[in-house]
């Protein structure tokens, strides 16, 4: 392990709506000179076993940590709990992310529905065609409407199309927080908030999600990313030291861009106390 290594643990792979295969992913985080990664797909770990050969195969400097990011439903929000250091094989986790695998078939259909009803034919099977073996996300939806020229980019295509209130919008049907950490706990893993300032919501309500996220038996908020609004990782480090929580950090890498990549600019202030803290003694 480098004297000042490079946590991130937050990214993804083909596995759920990022572009890079999980070794390509790897290899990457090498290049990028990450010590420590989590693979952290949408609701599934089905990229974790290709990620672990690859590393092994290339011998590459890198420790992988099992992960994996799970969607929840919270007072209409649609809030993301990652998994850190969890067991894939763990029967509880296998059965919670069968049972999302299932609500986001049964969302993609239905976005697919709104939006030809809206004269875009044929968007499930162009999504499906961006995920491949993986599940259908509203990322997925967006390649393909650029695909077709309904928008010049995906951030258009989600103002447009596939943002809360708009045309091919469906309200998300995921499970509890408190669902969420229990199957992380019984996976055997940590659980963390996952880039708690993108919500858009206010100060009140963003304490009052620690709070409940806390109380369902959280243990850590994201405190750093690549990409924050000015003061935005001091006032986290703040909501990490008021609520007692450990301190994570990570890219949500899900492709190579100028502006979010694997490693770049992840470190936590002084005061917190990183969620790593007992791994590897």
């Amino acid at each position: 392990m480098p004297r000042f290594p490079i946590y991130d643990l937050h990214s993804h792979t083909l596995a759920s709506d990022g572009m890079l295969t999980p070794a390509q992913l790897v290899a990457r985080a090498v290049e990028m000179r990450v010590s420590v990664l989590a693979i952290t797909d949408h609701d599934t770990t089905a990229g974790l076993e290709e990620a672990h050969q690859a590393i092994i195969q290339q011998a590459l400097p890198l420790r992988l940590v099992n992960g994996v990011e799970i969607s929840t439903v919270w007072e209409n929000f649609d809030i993301h709990i990652v998994g850190l250091g969890i067991d894939p094989q763990s029967p509880a986790m296998i059965a919670l992310l069968a049972d999302q695998a299932g609500r986001r078939q049964i969302r993609a259909e239905e976005i697919a529905r709104r939006l030809e009803k809206h004269q875009i034919p044929d968007a499930l099977a162009g999504a499906k065609a961006f995920a491949g073996d993986a599940g259908i996300t509203r990322a997925h939806f967006a390649r393909y409407l650029v695909e077709i020229g309904k928008a010049p980019n995906m951030a258009q295509v989600f103002k447009k199309y596939l943002a809360k209130g708009k045309t091919g919008y469906v309200p998300p049907q995921w499970c509890t927080i408190s669902d969420a950490v229990e199957a992380i706990h019984l996976a055997g893993g940590q659980a963390v908030l996952a880039h708690p300032a993108r919500y858009d919501l206010s100060p009140k309500w963003l304490r009052r999600l620690i709070i409940d996220f806390k109380q369902a038996g959280g243990e850590a908020i994201e405190v750093a990313q690549c990409q924050q609004a000015p003061d935005e990782r001091t006032q986290l480090a703040r909501y990490a030291e008021e609520y007692q929580l450990l301190a994570s950090q990570g890219s949500d890498f899900h492709f190579p861009c100028a502006w979010l990549e694997l490693g770049r600019r992840l470190s936590l202030p002084d005061k917190v106390i990183p969620v790593w803290q007992d791994w590897f003694k």
